[in-house]
């Protein structure tokens, strides 16, 4: 009997396909692509675009579609829609062929280095290269199927290009596995020829059912489980770090229970912040290039570190000088053996909960000696009077940045989110934030995209609209992408957006600085005519009235007590608003005591560069491998 046959395009098989795609852990089922972001131009305006319609106008499948404004920060919202909702869920995104397309390399980055998934459709040239050369088509005199959607492939966990119908089957179900595999997950790109979108074919009935993809909780080998347990019993000054992983495996509560039982110290990533509530007794904030005195120092004398759910990328490990102890030992607990592998430890392949599960039980009874928990403690309250007078600095004429990122803190409820990613911010988060919920802090780091935040916090606030979302964006950020304010006015998303002006890239201007570079082309400013640099007046740029231009309701605060206000009414307001407050980039921040790797030149003129190199050298003296 011949199977049953449905006759559609190859876009419209492609929505059908998706509307009909659930993912499930621990029992619970959701629809694995809830929407799809998009912007239409000639090359899937009547593939894609046609299909998204049909669906919608003849009820013929369940695929909401979100207008965007730029094709990367469309991919910035799948991220954080994807990042807020576990990894459970990711959006899919569709663009025109040519600059549409290559438009979302920037967020297929983000999205693979931070392993979160997302569904890419970009168009592509004609399969049937019938009109070549076609408008935004790259000539490549080495070979004709090559095209700018090429640039995909380093930057997805899995490509396909789609050149004919039979071949869409196979793929879009090798892109459902990658979705939902928490080893492999990350970009997903589809690219789809613009007229193979429109050509039709008879498609197998089984291709639409209703499926189910599982999302696995991979359980530690015995054997490995062993070996770490023997690891941690023998630890006199342990420190656990957590990552991402602890909060996708939704490990919170394990973490906690390991925490209570052990009494080890908890240090955390720029992902992992919030796993463990800042007030609970083991919690010692961030470790790292950015972190918390209290937690570095832990790590410098760890003679055991257990690393949970994190890469170690070199901001974690303070660019390998964090831990140096010469007899120090790992034990990685990651459901990624590539990242459990790091720093030669001992390896526990395993997601999250269920890892640290098994390890609480491998090593019930051991706790660490209560001198050492005295220790960190004291410490740790030496160090929350330190973050205490940063965010009430009185810094004049204008505020510091500190006492910014403590009126928001206290602006926030414990469900509301924190949205951050590039800049100076991020450093300052990770030692100064006191994370509340384990959804309050998203600080994307891996990739530390401009222009991610407020994209980002659309995504963030339609996975769960019962949480406030604050973006806190620098001037640089808000310059490369405030589009997406659009998205949100036009879609009815509230969200609250904290726009801080410090003229320039406070970030590398401080490290400029401290490389010997002199802040030299940090500074928003006049070309300068006596000089010939860019060291002249200020610009007069007002991004309060770009953001009002927007959509967006708008309030001014030049003081912290203005800002205090202006954070509460934007809070309870039911739009979109935008907080714009004014900053000294060069207000003091309290020490990491920790470092990171840029090399400074070797040779130089400037003595500023040469007084840099020995310090550089200074500390590139404590730099170790972990083998």
């Amino acid at each position: 009997m011949a199977q049953p046959t449905r006759r559609m395009t190859v876009a419209q098989a492609v929505v059908h396909f998706l509307a009909q795609q659930y993912s499930e852990r621990d029992g619970i089922e959701r629809r694995l692509v809830p929407g799809m972001f998009g912007i239409f131009g000639h090359g899937n305006v009547a593939g894609v675009g046609q299909a998204l319609l049909q669906a919608k106008l003849a009820g013929e499948a369940d695929l909401p579609y979100y207008l965007s404004r730029n094709e990367q920060g469309m991919v910035h919202a799948a991220v954080g829609f994807a990042r807020m909702a576990n990894r459970l869920q990711a959006m899919a995104c569709t663009a025109s062929i040519g600059p549409g397309s290559t438009n979302m390399v920037t967020g297929a980055a983000l999205a693979t280095i931070n392993r979160i998934p997302v569904l890419l459709l970009p168009s592509d040239l004609f399969a049937t290269r019938a009109a070549s050369p076609v408008l935004q088509e790259l000539e490549d005199p080495r070979s004709y199927d090559v095209s700018v959607n090429d640039a995909f492939r380093p930057v997805s966990r899995f490509f396909d290009r789609i050149n004919r119908p039979e071949q869409l089957p196979s793929a879009l179900l090798a892109a459902m596995r990658v979705l939902t595999d928490p080893v492999e997950t990350g970009a997903v790109t589809l690219a789809l020829p613009q007229d193979v979108q429109a050509e039709a074919h008879d498609w197998p009935e089984e291709l639409f059912r209703r499926r189910v993809w599982h999302v696995r909780r991979p359980v530690p080998e015995p054997a490995a489980l062993v070996r770490a347990a023997d690891v941690i019993r023998s630890a006199r000054r342990p420190l656990l770090i957590v990552g991402g992983g602890v909060h996708y495996a939704e490990a919170e509560d394990a973490l906690r229970a390991f925490a209570d039982a052990s009494g080890i110290p908890v240090a955390d990533t720029q992902a992992g912040k919030g796993a463990l509530r800042w007030d609970h007794p083991c919690a010692v904030g961030g470790v790292g290039s950015t972190g918390s005195p209290v937690a570095n120092a832990l790590a410098r004398s760890a003679d055991v570190v257990i690393g949970v759910g994190t890469r170690y990328s070199d901001f974690t490990s303070a660019s390998r000088t964090a831990f140096q102890n010469p007899e120090v030992r790992f034990v990685n607990l990651n459901v990624t053996s590539f990242d459990a592998a790091k720093q030669g430890g001992e390896v526990v392949v395993a997601d999250a909960r269920a890892g640290l599960a098994a390890l609480a039980e491998a090593v019930a009874g051991y706790s660490v000696d209560q001198t050492y928990t005295q220790a960190f403690q004291a410490h740790n309250a030496r160090w929350n009077r330190v973050v205490d007078e940063a965010y009430a600095l009185g810094h004049q004429p204008l505020p510091a940045q500190t006492e910014v990122i403590g009126a928001v803190a206290e602006a926030m409820e414990d469900r509301d989110v924190l949205v951050q990613a590039a800049g100076s911010l991020p450093g300052d988060l990770q030692m100064l934030w006191r994370a509340r919920d384990a959804k309050q802090y998203h600080v994307e780091y891996g990739y530390s995209c401009m222009g991610y935040e407020i994209a980002a916090a659309v995504g963030i606030r339609m996975a769960d609209p019962s949480r406030e979302v604050f973006a806190l964006v620098g001037d640089g950020s808000y310059l490369m992408m405030s589009q997406e304010i659009v998205t949100a006015v036009s879609e009815g998303i509230k969200l609250v957006i904290v726009l801080v002006q410090n003229h320039g890239f406070a970030s590398i201007g401080s490290l400029s600085e401290s490389l010997g570079s002199q802040r030299f082309g940090t500074s928003y400013r006049y070309r300068n005519r006596a000089t010939g640099m860019l060291d002249g007046d200020l610009l007069p740029v007002d991004l309060a009235a770009n953001a009002e231009s927007l959509g967006a309701e708008v309030l001014r605060a030049s003081t912290v007590d203005e800002l205090r206000v202006a954070l509460a009414k934007a809070r309870s307001a039911e739009h979109t608003t935008v907080v714009h407050v004014e900053t000294d980039p060069l207000a003091p921040v309290p020490s990491s005591e920790s470092w990171w790797d840029v090399p400074v030149a070797q040779t130089a003129t400037l003595d500023s560069t040469q007084d840099a190199y020995r310090e550089y050298q200074a500390h590139k003296a404590q730099q170790r491998h972990y083998l």
